[in-house]
């Protein structure tokens, strides 16, 4: 097999989902993005940065390809003569296997087609999933994505979790700066400040690369909120904040699930997970689990777990009530014929809870 074909189809069509989906980032968003995508493409550490300059010429670069490209369609992937469909992922990681490699393909946020190519470094058993961890990537688009669920396994992108982590932990705001702190010092380390946290990152990295294994498996186990309607929400609501409130309600029902990251957390006792798990989460996130922050706060002080998983079932039950709202408005709407009415009508709720500073008109 050529390895470097391979690649060049890989990230041909890793241009292409960046080139025509840029757009739905803010400027800072793609900014980030950009800068993690240099930063993989020049083998830097994630806390190595290259001099600006340099980086703005890349961009430059960068841009001026992605405008060849807004018209462009996927290309196959072509292997030993053969050429499949770039999201045929099962036929293609057949033929990958035995050369420990593995392919990904698939939509993120917003729809948006995100594909990676990678060396299999090793394959597990978690919780009766299996689990493959990649090592070395050679073709990736912008999207850093530490973990996800294909084919009803989970895989786990080194490369991509330690910069995930690291970006998470430079932008940290200040109300989760409490919870980093007590995560770095029960690993070890003597405070949270970022060059200590660069020195003892691999202290750090293995209760976080639980906590990604763990998420994936808990949203492979839910069932509280219907997969396929919450399949068809987010392709009806693309880039709007439904979208990013059923996101965050299935991430929660998934981690408080019987397999979920919280859950395995708290029956391992595991400190620096919930530090960590506590200091990380978009503003929807932080204020849908505003109880379990307050116990979180009282759990500094007296290391009480039951106190932690008292409040994760509260949390969960919360979520699920509200999940079961939000399918009732959308399936509605469905039934009228008005999936536009189920946005408003959901974005209301949100509004009514502080997720949105006003509802819509």
């Amino acid at each position: 097999m050529d390895l470097h074909d391979l690649k060049q189809q890989v990230l041909s069509n890793c241009d292409v989902t960046d080139a025509q989906h840029a757009g739905i980032y803010s400027v800072c968003g793609l900014v980030m993005r950009l800068r993690d995508l240099y930063k993989w493409e020049h083998r830097l550490l994630p806390w190595q940065d290259d001099a600006p300059a340099k980086v703005l010429d890349w961009i430059g670069e960068k841009e001026a390809l992605w405008e060849t490209l807004m018209d462009a369609p996927y290309g196959p992937i072509g292997l030993d003569g053969r050429h499949y469909e770039a999201f045929d992922t099962t036929a293609i990681n057949e033929r990958l296997r035995p050369h420990r490699l593995f392919y990904g393909a698939g939509y993120a946020h917003s729809l948006k087609p995100t594909f990676f190519l990678a060396d299999i470094e090793r394959v597990t058993q978690v919780s009766g999933h299996t689990v493959i961890t990649t090592g070395n990537e050679y073709a990736r688009d912008l999207l850093t994505l530490p973990a996800f669920s294909q084919e009803g396994g989970v895989v786990l992108r080194l490369e991509a979790g330690r910069m995930f982590l690291w970006d998470h932990i430079l932008y940290l705001g200040r109300s989760g700066r409490n919870a980093l702190h007590y995560a770095a010092r029960a690993c070890g380390l003597p405070d949270a400040g970022i060059d200590t946290l660069r020195h003892g990152f691999d202290k750090l990295w293995p209760a976080q690369k639980a906590l990604y294994i763990q998420h994936e498996i808990g949203e492979l186990e839910e069932t509280v909120f219907d997969a396929a309607t919450w399949q068809q929400m987010l392709a009806d609501y693309p880039h709007t904040a439904v979208e990013l409130l059923v996101r965050t309600l299935k991430d929660l029902l998934a981690d408080t699930g019987p397999c979920g990251a919280l859950t395995d957390l708290i029956d391992r006792r595991d400190k620096t997970g919930l530090g960590l798990y506590m200091a990380f989460g978009n503003g929807i996130t932080r204020i849908l689990t505003t109880a379990l922050r307050c116990a979180f706060d009282a759990f500094i002080a007296d290391s009480r777990w039951e106190r932690m998983a008292e409040a994760a079932v509260k949390m969960r039950l919360d979520v699920a009530a509200y999940a079961g709202d939000v399918m009732t408005l959308y399936q509605a709407a469905q039934a009228r014929g008005d999936i536009d009415s189920g946005r408003d009508a959901i974005e209301r709720t949100m509004a009514d809870r502080g997720l949105l500073s006003k509802p819509p008109a």
